[in-house]
């Protein structure tokens, strides 16, 4: 999306911060940045997965503006 030209942001579970960065490093996109939740989410349901998105969404909007600047 960010190639192109729509602001974009990944989220990814904890342990896999370092598989999103080595694949952005492989994509010429090193320093993209990424927002952290705890994992696992697999198992939580939809109230749990939304209280965990909202905990996010101040930093998904300052990215967000950030990136499209």
């Amino acid at each position: 999306m960010e190639r192109a030209g729509t602001a974009a942001i990944a989220v990814v579970t904890e342990p896999f911060r370092a598989t999103g960065e080595a694949m952005t490093a492989a994509w010429g996109m090193s320093g993209y940045p990424f927002l952290e939740t705890p994992h696992p989410i697999a198992n939580l349901g939809d109230k749990e997965l939304d209280e965990r998105a909202d905990r996010l969404l101040e930093a998904v909007e300052t990215l967000l503006i950030w990136r499209a600047s």
